[in-house]
């Protein structure tokens, strides 16, 4: 590809890559907060995808850091193939993760008793911990809002034959991305106890 076709490339992607950033986020905020027993769907919470999901965020750090080495030792081949996989660990991901939150109630950090309450002794029992985990949480949702254009202008950079620039994103993007794939299995390793049986 010569350079103005590439230059093209990327910037034919730009408007849809900042468009779907912004609908993700909003789609997943409204779909979480959508509780399909509320419309009279009688389904049972799909309380096996946790594991499922969480393994997959293992899986995509995994991923990840092959990736990174694959490209280090110059096998791009290899290198696309490992972020492509990522990309499709993370799209199966968040296909689960709102699954689940569609079927099932918000597990609250510290409810040992799964009441959906967070009562003074709990509060007691769970100490500093519960600040811990608000933090990993917030920092995992936040970042995972912003690694959605990262990861797709990475993405588009390489198709555009723009090593340049992609190496360039890349070396922000990693780092992120691998920072939501383990505080994903992180949260869930945390919030896991407080499950509702």
């Amino acid at each position: 590809m010569n350079k103005q076709s590439t230059e093209t490339l990327e910037n034919k992607f730009k408007a849809p890559i900042v468009v779907v950033s912004v609908i993700i986020p909003i789609a997943v905020a409204v779909l979480f907060s959508v509780k399909l027993k509320d419309f009279g769907i009688d389904v049972e919470p799909l309380s096996f995808l946790p594991p499922i999901y969480a393994t997959i965020n293992a899986l995509t750090a995994l991923v990840l850091i092959m990736g990174v080495i694959a490209i280090k030792n110059g096998n791009r081949k290899v290198h696309e193939r490992l972020m492509t996989t990522a990309i499709a660990f993370s799209v199966s991901f968040l296909v689960m993760y709102v699954a689940y939150h569609m079927t099932a109630d918000s597990t609250v950090f510290g409810d040992l008793n799964t009441d959906g309450i967070l009562d003074d002794t709990e509060r007691k029992h769970v100490g500093s911990m519960r600040y811990v985990y608000l933090f990993i949480l917030l920092t995992h949702i936040l970042l995972s809002i912003i690694i959605i254009p990262m990861v797709l202008f990475t993405y588009v950079r390489a198709l555009s034959e723009r090593f340049d620039r992609h190496k360039k994103l890349a070396r922000i993007t990693f780092p992120i991305w691998l920072y939501v794939a383990v505080t994903g299995v992180v949260v869930y390793l945390l919030i896991s106890p407080y499950y509702a049986n």
